[in-house]
This record gives structure tokens, C-alpha cells and sequence, in this order.
């Protein structure tokens, strides 16, 4: 697996804005992948030093249309713990 197939999106939410600030960023990941994995995909492509991963899969949400109901997909999330001093500058001027 290479990162892409790994780190699919990075969250970004007013929660996840806040959590930034505490060097902490969210990511989309996919649905087989480990922690390990993850904190390698995340130094190799931003080279900073990861200290802890926190993985958590969401469930999708119920929606109706009319007289059908259809289910959102899914999804991984993970929560990057970078050390200090270290910053992803993607996430910078969001």
C-alpha cells in the first residue's frame, strides 16, 4: 500500500481546526488500515515525527429520500498526534 491508499482525505471541521492548534490532525484513512501503517504513510509524506495514532471507524448516516431509505458509506477516521514543534503546513491559512 502506498500513502494515497492509506491517508484518503484530510477532516476538516471546526473541531478539527481547534485540535490543530494542540498538534493534533484528522485524517480520512482506509477502512484495513493499522495504526502503524498510518504513522508511517503520515511521516513519510509530511516528514514530521508522529508521537501517538488514535483510529475509529464512523459509521454512515441514515438519509431519506421520499419514500427511500439509502446509508451513507462508512468510513476510518484517525487522529495524529505530532510532536512539538512539528506542523503539517497543509492545514496552514484553512
Amino acid at each position: 500500500m502506498n500513502s494515497f491508499d492509506i491517508l484518503r482525505r484530510p477532516i476538516i471541521t471546526e473541531k478539527s481546526t481547534y485540535m490543530q492548534e494542540q498538534g493534533r490532525y484528522v485524517f480520512e484513512v482506509g477502512r484495513n488500515t493499522t495504526k502503524h501503517q498510518v504513522k508511517r504513510a503520515v511521516e513519510e509524506a509530511f516528514d514530521v515525527s508522529v508521537v501517538s495514532v488514535n483510529t475509529m471507524n464512523v459509521q454512515g448516516k441514515r438519509k431519506r429520500l421520499g419514500p427511500r431509505v439509502s446509508k451513507k458509506r462508512d468510513w476510518k477516521k484517525a487522529i495524529v498526534t505530532l510532536a512539538p514543534g512539528s506542523t503539517i503546513t497543509l492545514f496552514e491559512g484553512v
